[in-house]
């Protein structure tokens, strides 16, 4: 079925009072916003197009991107909800592919689906680009070499997977690295660079230039944390070091380079490439389509570009489902571009089960795991009181603990304090969304310590609170997605963000902030905690899916709860965050662009 919104309000925002016609219909029945509707009569009126069924297929294409899609299937459309008064399905296509919206810079028609003309510029553009990339002959390299360097970095059975997954990669341009958190991505990640330092050495004479990368601060963070980590394996010797010693991670954002007045075009571009011999991107499938056209528009041609993630986690909360469709469409054209990793090394038995129970749509399977007794999970009734006053306990135990590091001005161990545990939510509103337990869990702080906290009680700042940037902000070098604490800096407060490195600000140079006591799963990618506790809205909620409630359990090193039903549990594993894209099928069949 189609998602539609719900409201009795009259003056609703969502409801467009001025919509006539088909607009209309789908306005009030909750398919359309008004945003929606105004952005389709306004183009549909600049060119003069009359037509109610065009204007309707424009405001479907503008909603299906709000929703994450960068395209619609206008023909499939009747078929998920039969009750609405669709236009006749029978030449809808061709009329919207005639109007003069098509023509000009509003919509696309290619291949049976409808873009908005900017989303298909970005999908043709990518796909041209990858599809050049991978035209381009193989890099030169020392096999014998190679050979040795594999043997040794990434010694016997234990490493088999990453052994031939950094050899493919040696050997070519592009790949695309998967597998799930655990799996040894990162470890691969560094031993290949070591792989490709040692060519460049032999045939160049020179070091590398390379590029660690991910879409935010916290992921970069972990990715420049992991190699180096890495390095310190006894198997890399002073040479491997030499080549990962130096390596500073940053977001893409600031590896493009931002640009005053744009959030969509950057200092590197098709014109002045990045200046990297290897640039690898971590966390893929937090990437928007918009972000991977300008990145691969700024790699140069004889640049090893090496994208890492994990294909079964959200997709961007912008529009496309990239990493997906780069994994099925390159697998179908060039399969040795997509190397997996499947053998999980980070979780205890219990959590890698769940995840994989997830992973497979296994409903039965998870609900037996997270019911069995094992300390590593717990399935918690939101209708237990003794059981949501032991939650209740938990996290206030943890906001203290945070709060009495925070005290001691120590930002490391505050810092440390924050990432044990992480409260993960669907929502962002209302009883199961994170705002609503931001306010709760400060409200059982102040009981706690006696020093009431939080906005509520005019206390917006205070030592402890942990805190979530939401904006970037080019000019104090801060991005979202970025995670720090709020300490105690003698007389006054300091905030504390960790990225590759921890770095403080004044809280009145701080703008677009939200407490941290409670995080969208969306906001939750590229981090991960010692434990997390998930909590699971009932089984109607939209946003309930395979994909949120993996992403969620896979934050987990130690420890999983989840709070809600099992008839949440299984709406959540049976319902797939699906979204409609080309990419695939161009990256498959190679066409260019209509």
């Amino acid at each position: 079925m189609i998602e539609r919104w719900e409201s009795d309000d009259p003056r609703d925002a969502r409801l467009a009072l001025g919509a006539t016609g088909l607009l209309r219909e789908f306005n009030e029945a909750g398919v359309l916003t008004a945003a929606d509707v105004h952005v389709a009569t306004r183009t549909a009126e600049l060119v003069g197009e009359p037509a109610d069924d065009v204007r309707l297929a424009v405001a479907l294409a503008v909603r299906a991107a709000r929703l994450g899609s960068v395209c619609v299937d206008l023909a499939g459309l009747p078929e998920e909800d039969g009750t609405l008064p669709w236009p006749d399905a029978d030449g809808w296509l061709d009329r919207v592919a005639a109007s003069p919206l098509a023509s000009g810079s509003v919509i696309r028609v290619d291949g049976g689906l409808l873009y908005l003309d900017r989303y298909h510029r970005e999908e043709g553009q990518v796909r041209d680009d990858l599809l050049a990339r991978l035209a381009t002959p193989p890099p030169v390299v020392h096999e014998g070499t190679l050979a040795a360097g594999a043997e040794r970095l990434f010694p016997g059975a234990g490493y088999a997977e990453q052994r031939a997954a950094a050899l493919v990669a040696a050997r070519q341009w592009t790949t695309v690295l998967t597998g799930g958190p655990g799996t040894g991505k990162t470890t691969t990640v560094a031993g290949l660079l070591a792989l490709i330092g040692e060519q460049a050495v032999r045939s160049e004479g020179r070091p590398l230039r390379i590029a660690l990368t991910a879409p935010t601060g916290k992921a970069a963070a972990r990715l420049q944390e992991a190699v180096e980590d890495a390095q310190r394996a006894e198997r890399f010797i002073a040479d491997d070091r030499a080549t990962l010693g130096h390596l500073h991670a940053s977001t893409l954002h600031r590896l493009l380079g931002w640009r005053p007045g744009s959030s969509t075009r950057f200092k590197h571009h098709r014109a002045n490439k990045l200046p990297h011999d290897v640039i690898v991107v971590d966390e893929t499938s937090m990437v928007s389509l918009t972000m991977m056209a300008r990145l691969i528009e700024a790699v140069r041609p004889d640049a090893r570009l090496i994208l890492v993630g994990d294909p079964d986690q959200l997709a961007s909360v912008e529009a496309g489902a990239l990493l997906s469709d780069l994994v099925t469409g390159l697998a179908q054209r060039a399969p040795g571009t997509v190397a997996a990793l499947r053998t999980t090394h980070r979780f205890g038995a219990a959590i890698g089960g769940l995840a994989a129970a997830l992973r497979d749509g296994a409903a039965d399977r998870a609900l037996e795991l997270l019911t069995s007794g094992d300390p590593a999970l717990e399935l918690v009734d939101p209708d237990d009181t003794a059981a949501m006053d032991a939650l209740r306990a938990d996290l206030t135990r943890q906001a203290v603990a945070v709060r009495d590091e925070a005290l001691t001005g120590d930002a490391p161990r505050a810092v440390a304090a924050a990432d044990t545990h992480r409260l993960l939510c669907a929502h962002r509103e209302g009883p199961w969304g994170a705002a609503y337990w931001n306010r709760q869990i400060e409200r059982w702080l102040g009981e706690a310590t006696g020093v009431p906290v939080g906005a509520a009680w005019g206390h917006e700042w205070y030592a402890g609170r942990p805190i979530l940037v939401t904006a970037n902000d080019y000019g104090l070098d801060l991005f979202n997605g970025d995670t720090g604490v709020v300490v105690q800096d003698g007389d006054s407060l300091t905030a504390v963000i960790s990225g590759p490195r921890l770095a403080t600000y004044a809280p009145s140079r701080l703008g677009d902030i939200e407490t941290l006591h409670a995080m969208t799963v969306h906001k939750s990618q590229g981090s991960q905690a010692r434990g997390v506790t998930v909590l699971l809205p009932p089984e109607d909620s939209p946003l309930l899916t395979r994909e949120l409630f993996y992403t969620a359990v896979t934050r987990a090193q130690e420890r999983v709860r989840v709070v809600g039903t099992p008839e949440s549990v299984r709406a959540a594993i049976t319902r797939r965050a699906l979204r409609a894209t080309g990419l695939q099928r161009r990256l498959a069949d190679g066409r260019p662009p209509a």
